[in-house]
């Protein structure tokens, strides 16, 4: 398993390729101006970021996570971007969501509830207890990505067999799948539920920015080899996936990939 001060490295470092479908997740959300939401399993406070521009100056953001070194790093992010009125964190699981009954205008979380797998519908209920009738219930998480083009198959066997997401969805029942929850949203008894996916482009040329976010996908997904992958395979990993490597494939003038996040999100009754 990765360690803190890796992941947290990693999700500073992946930011800027995935910050533009993020924005365009929470624009379809159309959250009010003013509003007051939660991040659930806000992480190290990236995307909330993002959820305090959409509700505007007078909106106000409160960022969840269970982890306290999360919280820390999200705290200086916010206090370097000046957003520290406008945003605050706490300590906290999503199981148990120490808020009350109807605090909030909305409630939102990236990669965290439901995802990759989960019992989904008691953290729906828990979610719906502590927003206000008529405020709205959104999950994201990412959901697919294509980043080794011309070897599909390859990728596909890293994604089945190296996958970081492996400890997780092995032997878990497809009905607790993230992409099953529309279902979940429906027994949970949100109103006007939908579904969307959003995808992510990564075209050469590719910035600094942009290469360092890339190796950090490759490293998030893939470089936790399982025993049942072979060693071909993790050698044309090592060959396509490591920036040091001559073929490395981000050197491709030609390179495009695309990754996507799928939104599930419904209106609280009343």
């Amino acid at each position: 398993m990765t360690d803190p001060d890796t992941y947290i490295q990693q999700l500073a470092e992946s930011f800027p390729l995935r910050e533009v479908t993020l924005r365009s997740a929470i624009q379809a959300l159309r959250l009010p101006p003013g509003s007051h939401g939660l991040d659930a399993g806000c992480g190290i406070g990236l995307p909330t970021l993002l959820l305090a521009e959409a509700v505007g100056p007078s909106g106000y953001v409160t960022g969840l996570d269970i982890s306290p070194t999360f919280i820390l790093h999200a705290k200086e992010i916010v206090n370097k971007a000046g957003m520290s009125q406008r945003i605050s964190f706490r300590q906290g699981n999503v199981e148990k969501l120490p808020f009350d009954t109807d605090t909030f205008d909305w409630i939102w979380s990236t990669d965290c509830v439901g995802y990759p797998v989960g019992e989904l519908l008691p953290l729906l209920k828990e979610m719906i207890r502590v927003v206000k009738p008529g405020g709205i219930v959104a999950i994201l998480a990412w959901s697919s990505q294509q980043l080794l083009p011309g070897y599909t198959m390859l990728e596909a066997r890293l994604n089945a067999n190296c996958s970081a997401l492996d400890p997780y969805v092995n032997g878990v029942k497809p009905e607790s799948h993230f992409l099953r929850a529309l279902g979940w949203f429906h027994e949970a008894g949100l109103e006007e539920s939908r579904a969307k996916t959003f995808a992510g482009d990564i075209c050469a040329p590719l910035d600094d920015d942009i290469r360092i976010a890339m190796v950090s996908f490759f490293n998030m997904l893939w470089d936790e080899p399982l025993q049942k992958i072979s060693a071909e395979d993790w050698r044309e990993f090592q060959r396509l996936c490591k920036p040091e490597s001559p073929d490395f494939i981000l050197n491709y003038p030609d390179y495009y990939a695309f990754f996507t996040y799928s939104m599930f999100w419904g209106k609280v009754p009343g």
